[in-house]
């Protein structure tokens, strides 16, 4: 599983109603794509929910790297972002784990996504798992997220040459200013979804 965002922030002034449009026209062409697992299709909208910007930001995650790849460089349908707004970084991650949530079997209106520096375990005892026993409590704390009423699916992935984690999370109605995690010091981006294709659920 690998997880890959890309982000396009707009204009101050930009009519968030082309995002929209847009995505109510073709989002449904990824909807059997083979090797896709899920694409949310998100935006923020600057003063909603304390976002600065307007941005179309959507949410892969990928249980095929050959398919991620004809995505992103075979034609396979990231040619029309870069046609229509230039060529946009392309963040990706390894996945670690990903739960479904009791609203599964509803459709999402929400999501929220913190990206955190995975810490610099001491390693007092020098066995050089530091890392897995961070992971391992990640982990559970994402389990125990993803049993809440309102998510509908949690994501967490890592991102091992910046060393930097993403927890992302598809909420029932509305995304909580926290994410979910009330001890969080790094920021969380909230998200409006606007459709949401299931092909490799």
């Amino acid at each position: 599983m690998y997880a890959m965002q890309y982000e396009l922030t707009l204009p101050a002034d930009y009519d968030m109603a082309v995002i929209r449009k847009r995505v109510a026209l073709g989002g449904h062409v990824l909807d059997d794509r083979v090797g896709l697992g899920l694409k949310a299709y998100v935006i923020r909208e600057r003063g909603v929910d304390g976002s600065p910007v307007n941005q179309y930001a959507p949410f892969y995650l990928w249980n095929d790297t050959g398919a991620m790849t004809h995505f992103l460089l075979g034609g396979g349908g990231f040619q029309n972002i870069v046609r229509d707004f230039g060529r946009p970084l392309v963040r990706h991650w390894t996945g670690v784990a990903c739960h479904p949530g009791p609203a599964r079997a509803e459709v999402p209106r929400a999501a929220s996504r913190l990206v955190a520096t995975v810490p610099v375990d001491p390693d007092s005892d020098r066995t050089g798992l530091g890392l897995a026993a961070w992971t391992e409590r990640q982990t559970a704390a994402l389990r125990e997220l993803a049993a809440r009423d309102d998510v509908h699916s949690a994501v967490l992935a890592v991102d091992p040459h910046h060393w930097q984690a993403v927890r992302f999370v598809l909420w029932r109605d509305e995304a909580p200013a926290d994410g979910g995690e009330p001890t969080a010091e790094e920021l969380t981006e909230r998200y409006e979804v606007l459709r949401l294709s299931m092909p490799g659920r």
